[in-house]
């Protein structure tokens, strides 16, 4: 049922606060990302008005300390159904983004509205707010919040079977504006206690116990070239720890399956040595013999050295290949599994139903 919210200043006789209409729904989004701690203190705002695919405004975009994607939307003049289904369509968007997706608005949001983190990374800042020594995996979930003053109750049905019947997580929170005086008071209380909400989501996930194939992403750099990675038997990854730390997780006897993003999977192999830096990593020359891989003319070689740039040296993991296939044989299909992170061990059922694609795919067998 719609939540109507009213204050009283307590004295001698109850006197009731007056309530006030915002100047504008503007006003309140200006709050929110001033101080989110209103909605909830451990989210890290990274967007304002963030520009979605297809020509849309998200109001705010923001993270939690587990790195899940926070879209927060205000009703402003649409209907509360209409602004539920725009959210809904925001979060089909969002689920796309990967790390790199997110610095970039990350950064473009310091340069407009938050001057106190413009020059800063995102991994920077997350690590700031939370305490954290390294960023855990982002956007593995989001999460949905509609920002109002009121709700119908059609509104309200449709937010809560999302939620319990699909394991949505949405919720909406309610603002009110009151004043006393020259003092003015704002108000929030919840549809759905959020913590219910996200254990009644969490019970919905399907999680499966590890199926012992590990994800790889490859890419995101022009010096980063997969037809070098299919010919000397490597992947690598650099820039940050954010990229490198989880190379790190792969031992000599593991298979991965490399996921080239906007394009689709392309290789699986097995792992023969352990991650070095692009210093101590070597290849054939062609003529039988192993060189550094700095000795020849790759753009993989290109990288600054390991020495000058310990947190943003390339680092290799030699991989030797099962089944490769030129980018644009790179095969995707609508609902793989996809992540941000250089290596990840999925416990998500869509994992389960990526690699058993793959496999067929590829014609590859559990043995190889």
């Amino acid at each position: 049922m719609p939540i109507e919210v009213a204050l009283w200043k307590l004295g001698d006789h109850l006197d009731p606060v007056e309530f006030i209409r915002m100047d504008s729904e503007s006003r309140l989004e200006a709050v929110l990302a001033k101080d989110i701690s209103v909605i909830d203190p451990g989210l890290l705002v990274i967007g304002r008005q963030v520009v979605t695919a297809f020509g849309k405004y998200i109001d705010l975009l923001a993270l939690d300390a587990e790195g899940q994607v926070v879209v927060i939307e205000l009703k402003r003049d649409r209907t509360p159904r209409e602004v539920v289904a725009q959210l809904l369509d925001y979060g089909s968007w969002v689920r796309s983004l990967d790390a790199d997706d997110l610095d970039r608005i990350f950064v473009t949001y310091g340069e407009k509205y938050a001057p106190e983190h413009q020059g800063s990374s995102l991994a920077t800042a997350f690590c700031a707010k939370f305490g954290l020594d390294e960023v855990p995996l982002l956007n593995e979930h989001h999460r949905l919040l509609l920002v109002a003053a009121e709700l119908d109750e059609s509104s309200e049905r449709i937010i809560r079977y999302l939620a319990e019947a699909h394991g949505v997580s949405i919720n909406a929170a309610f603002f009110r504006a009151f004043r006393d005086g020259k003092s003015e008071f704002l108000s929030r209380a919840w549809l759905a206690d959020p913590k219910t909400v996200e254990q009644k989501v969490e019970a919905k996930r399907e999680k499966v116990p590890w199926n012992g194939e590990f994800y790889v992403s490859f890419g995101g750099d022009q010096k980063r070239v997969w037809e070098e990675a299919r010919q000397h038997g490597f992947i690598s990854a650099g820039g940050s720890v954010w990229y490198t730390r989880t190379l790190g997780l792969l031992e000599p006897g593991d298979r991965i399956w490399v996921n080239l993003p906007k394009y689709g999977y392309a290789g699986v192999g097995r792992v023969t040595e352990k991650v070095v830096p692009v210093d101590e990593f070597t290849v054939d020359d062609g003529k039988g013999k192993r060189v550094p891989i700095r000795s020849l003319p790759l753009k993989a070689a290109g990288h600054p050295p390991s020495s000058d740039a310990k947190e943003r040296a390339e680092h290799f993991v030699r991989v030797e290949w099962i089944k490769t296939v030129p980018v644009d044989k790179a095969y995707k299909e609508v609902g793989f599994f996809g992540n941000q992170n250089t290596v990840a061990r999925p416990r998500a059922q869509r994992w389960v139903h990526t690699v058993e694609k793959l496999k067929k795919h590829f014609g590859v067998r559990d043995e190889e």
